[in-house]
């Protein structure tokens, strides 16, 4: 079975040869030109030791202006071919609609996900999903050390930020947020693969988070009704109440209606009108 974002590839595919198609049967009337959204660059990474191609979208309410500085939205699976034209969307509406603050998206392109998404895993299982996993560390040094310096040289931006992430990306979201929470001010994660290196963040969240005296941060997670997910949020629901952290504020967003092919959309909806309410 092909998965959402293989379907999402192949239906963002299938749009690109029909507005082709469509251009070639324009030419007889006029020259077709291309339709850009937002900027897009490469990086050298060091720590990667690969180039990486990030995409940017500000989303501007009407009365931003052009040049005001805006708080960061970190994406991961960015790419324009995966899931960086949908979310930019959502994002511009719920900006548009004055249910969500101006943000800037910036979307990091794959090259090897399942690399990066992941951290080490003692299950053989787990390793059989891809030639390399585990690489979460690097990746996670990557944004820090290169990426999120060269977004601040390059746009004016707050000093505000925030990472969002899908499924395996969801789980990198979390795993940011319990080992390295200073990198970001707000997490989203939709849908995160919990069951990985038999549940290993499960185990260990409660005392990741113990050691934290205050952290004044924001914690999303949206959870859908696929089979096996409703009782691993509950024990991530568990984990996260279980301990007090001064600042903290986190919420769990069961929404049992979606699975997981489908809760990508709503979930990132419902996350920005939760987190990035304008100030009243």
């Amino acid at each position: 079975m092909a998965s959402r974002r293989q379907v999402l590839g192949m239906a963002a595919g299938a749009l690109a040869a029909t507005v082709a198609r469509a251009g070639e049967t324009a030419q007889a009337v006029s020259s077709a030109a291309p339709l850009a959204i937002g900027e897009t660059f490469t990086m050298e990474s060091k720590v990667l030791g690969e180039t990486r191609r990030i995409n940017v979208y500000s989303a501007r309410a009407w009365d931003v202006k052009p040049a005001a500085p805006l708080p960061v939205l970190f994406m991961l699976d960015g790419g324009v071919a995966e899931d960086f034209v949908h979310t930019a969307g959502l994002l511009q509406v719920s900006v548009a609609s004055l249910v969500t603050r101006s943000f800037m998206l910036v979307g990091i392109e794959n090259t090897q996900r399942r690399r990066d998404m992941t951290a080490p895993t003692e299950n053989a299982e787990d390793r059989k999903i891809a030639p390399v996993v585990g690489g979460s560390s690097a990746f996670r040094r990557f944004i820090r050390e290169e990426l999120m310096p060269q977004v601040k040289a390059r746009y004016n931006t707050t000093g505000e930020t925030a990472l969002i992430g899908e499924s395996l990306a969801g789980m990198f979201v979390l795993e940011t947020f319990l080992q390295s929470p200073e990198m970001f001010d707000t997490f989203i994660a939709i849908d995160p693969t919990l069951w990985w290196n038999n549940r290993q963040i499960l185990k260990t969240a409660a005392d990741t988070l113990r050691a934290r005296k205050r952290l004044d941060k924001t914690l999303f997670v949206a959870t859908s009704g696929e089979k096996g997910q409703p009782e691993l949020a509950k024990q991530l629901e568990q984990a996260l109440g279980s301990v007090k952290v001064d600042g903290l504020q986190w919420q769990m967003a069961p929404m049992l209606e979606e699975t997981h092919m489908t809760i990508g959309h709503p979930a990132a909806m419902r996350a920005f009108r939760s987190v990035f309410r304008p100030a009243a």
